[in-house]
């Protein structure tokens, strides 16, 4: 029971009362209305007050903030790549929050600490890479980032201590990667421009002989082949890298392979779909995302390595004022890229002993029907263009002849859907992740017929963009 003064306990009725409201309107308005940003101040009152409010009035400053934020759990949300929720995770999540442990020892934080460990042992066996090592980062970008720290430092010698030395270090990744690779290659001293874009199929699968092509060039310029990071669950085209020929160019020139899995990663959850991750236990690291298709809140996010002692390797420092009992293996923040760290295993470990690994399966496998659904509904309609064959959730179209990117603004103006666009072989096309196991098929029926009903409103045009737009996209 949480401590609160008898004169505070009303609220928290008020509190339930707002959860409660909060679950029904995202049934109520599952698509709720964008207000203007440079009013919406103003409009809520968010300014900080100098003296402070009651917690009642605090509540229903919450209350209206709540009805202003788009809602990502019901049948209108389309627009990235989480959605829906778990709800024993999302009771995990409050429960870690009320607990507020920082997981950096075992003395601040106790069996917290064993069960993420726990978690990272099973994810670590599901790739393939039992025995290595891992680490929970605050998402994606900053599981790739770890990655690619231990990748430099270990390819380019005394970098940890001394710093890079002279000379160009080369990452090579897909033409259709994360946008992440190329900053965090500016963010650790390797420059964003030695990120080299490798070409892809006409799947948007990174093509192996052109990477063996990119390195040898590379290297007659005298520069430092280093890493490879292969995709696998692009962006826009949901496209998985051919991970074993990309590890045997990669590991023949001496680099170091990373899979960026945040996507995709979770088909190793799946016997049927997890063959396309083949090739990611020879791969020296993975970044794999559990919010994205495992329904938890954000964020929870792990990297892990194949080879054991990688993080303590790269990322420990003494700490005597906190590091003071317990043997490392307890101590989490001496391989962790942060010092204070909040509890993002605990929602994931509930949804696992919830569903099991029956369960999520089922559940993987249900959001690929539910892709595959939506693909043959827009493959037979005569008024709309499949952009390619897709291999994961993503599936990405035309309505034929009418600007894809003002159909999804004018979804969300009307509040309609929010549904994102992307850019394909130089087309802007429509994007739409079924991620959100939770759908039916009629919901992506009514869907797609929403789409035609504003492309009706809309005057011809064509979707095709320069090269050079589509490259900074």
């Amino acid at each position: 029971m949480l401590h609160t003064s008898d004169a505070s306990c009303p609220s928290m009725a008020r509190l339930d009362e707002l959860v409660q409201m909060l679950l029904q309107s995202e049934v109520d308005n599952p698509v709720r209305p964008m207000l203007d940003p440079s009013k919406v101040a103003d409009e809520l009152g968010l300014a900080i007050p100098a003296g402070g409010l009651s917690i009642e009035e605090t509540i229903d400053k919450l209350r209206g903030v709540v009805l202003a934020t788009p809602v990502t759990s019901g049948t209108g949300f389309y627009n990235q790549l989480f959605g829906g929720r778990e709800p024993i995770a999302v009771l995990a999540e409050m429960l870690g929050a009320i607990l507020n442990n920082s997981m950096y020892t075992y003395k601040a934080a106790g069996v917290q600490v064993v069960l993420e460990q726990i978690l990272l042992d099973k994810m670590a066996s599901l790739a393939g890479m039992t025995g290595g090592d891992g680490l929970f980062t605050p998402g994606g970008s900053m599981s790739n980032l770890a990655a690619m720290i231990i990748a430099r430092n270990e390819k380019v010698a005394g970098t940890r201590e001394e710093g890079l030395p002279g000379g160009r270090y080369i990452v090579y990744t897909s033409a259709e990667s994360h946008y992440s690779v190329r900053k965090n290659a500016g963010l650790i001293g390797l420059g964003r421009e030695n990120v080299r874009k490798v070409p892809v199929d006409n799947t948007g699968r990174m093509l192996p002989e052109e990477l063996e092509r990119m390195i040898n060039e590379d290297n007659q310029r005298g520069n430092h082949p280093t890493m490879v990071i292969a995709t696998s669950g692009t962006t826009v085209m949901g496209a998985f890298d051919p991970i074993k020929p990309i590890v045997e160019v990669g590991h023949r020139h001496d680099l170091w392979v990373h899979v960026d899995g945040a996507f995709g990663g979770s088909a190793l959850l799946s016997k049927e779909f997890s063959p396309l991750m083949d090739g990611v236990e020879l791969a020296d690291s993975l970044t794999w995302d559990a919010h994205k298709m495992m329904g938890v809140p954000l964020i929870c996010s792990v990297m892990l390595t194949r080879e054991p002692g990688m993080t303590t390797n790269h990322f420990d420092e003494s700490a005597t004022y906190l590091f003071q009992q317990d043997e490392d293996r307890l101590n989490p923040g001496t391989r962790s890229l942060q010092c204070g760290r909040r509890n993002d295993a605990l929602k994931l470990w509930a949804a696992w002993q919830h569903l099991g690994d029956t369960g999520y399966e089922k559940r993987l496998n249900r959001q690929l029907e539910l892709a595959a659904h939506f693909r043959d509904r827009v493959a037979e309609d005569p008024e709309l263009t499949l952009s390619f064959e897709p291999e994961w959730i993503n599936v990405c179209f035309e309505v034929t002849g009418k600007p894809s990117d003002r159909i999804c603004d004018l979804l969300d103006k009307r509040r309609l859907a929010k549904l994102g666009w992307g850019i394909v072989f130089g087309r802007r096309v429509i994007r739409m992740v079924c991620v959100n196991p939770a759908l039916t098929e009629g919901d992506l029926d009514e869907l797609l017929a929403n789409v035609k009903l504003v492309a009706r409103d809309l005057p011809e045009a064509d979707n095709a963009v320069d090269n050079r737009q589509a490259s900074d996209d």
